[in-house]
């Protein structure tokens, strides 16, 4: 198995726990907790900032010497609403209790206390859609640049229709050469439907030193520490990402692998 494909280790309580030393780089960290009825969890930020998404399911957060009430509404990802969030900065705790089963995920980098804890969403978050064609997915863009809730974060969810392409055209962001490319480490939390199903997500580099093809199943993680990473749903079934992204520069900018530069002139 790919050493950039984590499987879930287990089926409650957390499940992923990527770290930037497990992943072998600087910035990104990606947790997740599935929780029963009355279950708990609890982190202290230390030295990181975090965004709590309630990927599915509700729980009565605290954070950062606040009472958040509950959070949570969806209780499928694929019912496609927006999501409940919640920003968490360095050097303090947090702490969820669920109130139904629930699916809480901890995205995480670098904090400066450049920010103040804060609910994100779901009000201000919109469904976009990005891409035409088979190429069409739709993006709800929970902190990203235009956003000013984090330090180092940027975090975005994308459903992609079975028989789609996404994060296609295939890009990487993988040099600190603002404004042309800035570097960004990246994790992929995938969800199918049915749950049963499979995709696919390719990483390589122009020179083919890093080239891994992965089937990623419901609840696997991928980690894109350079290089293009184009992901793809078959027919029959629904595919969404939780994408964690976070480096030197909170900016997003990429470059297109050269075999499919066209299309986004093309597109432009």
């Amino acid at each position: 198995m790919s050493p950039l494909l984590r499987k879930p280790f287990g089926t409650r309580g957390k499940v992923h726990e990527i770290t930037p030393a497990s992943a072998g780089w600087r910035h990104v960290g990606f947790s997740l907790y599935r929780l029963r009825p009355g279950e708990v969890a609890a982190e202290a930020t230390a030295g990181r900032e975090a965004i709590l998404v309630m990927v599915e399911g509700k729980a009565a957060l605290t954070a950062a010497g606040q009472d958040w009430g509950v959070l949570g509404e969806r209780m499928s990802v694929f019912e496609s609403t927006a999501p409940h969030c919640l920003y968490v900065p360095s050097g303090a705790e947090w702490r969820a209790v669920a109130e139904t089963g629930c699916t809480i995920a901890v995205c995480s980098a670098p904090g400066r206390g450049g920010h103040p804890a804060r609910r994100i969403g779901p009000d201000g978050i919109t469904l976009a859609e990005r891409g035409r064609g088979t190429n069409t997915r739709h993006v709800h863009n929970i902190a990203m640049e235009a956003e000013d809730y984090a330090d180092s974060l940027l975090v975005t969810e994308v459903f992609t229709p079975a028989g789609h392409w996404s994060s296609y055209p295939s890009h990487r962001h993988d040099e600190d050469d603002f404004p042309r490319i800035t570097y960004l480490e990246e994790t992929y939390y995938h969800r199918l439907n049915p749950a049963d199903g499979w995709a696919v997500q390719r990483v390589y580099t122009d020179d083919g030193s890093l080239d891994e093809t992965m089937a990623v199943r419901d609840g696997d993680v991928v980690l894109v520490p350079r290089g293009h990473h184009p992901c793809g749903a078959p027919y029959g079934f629904e595919m969404y990402y939780l994408n964690v992204m976070a480096g030197p520069l909170r900016k997003w900018r990429f470059v297109p692998a050269p075999e499919v530069a066209w299309i986004l002139k093309r597109d432009a």
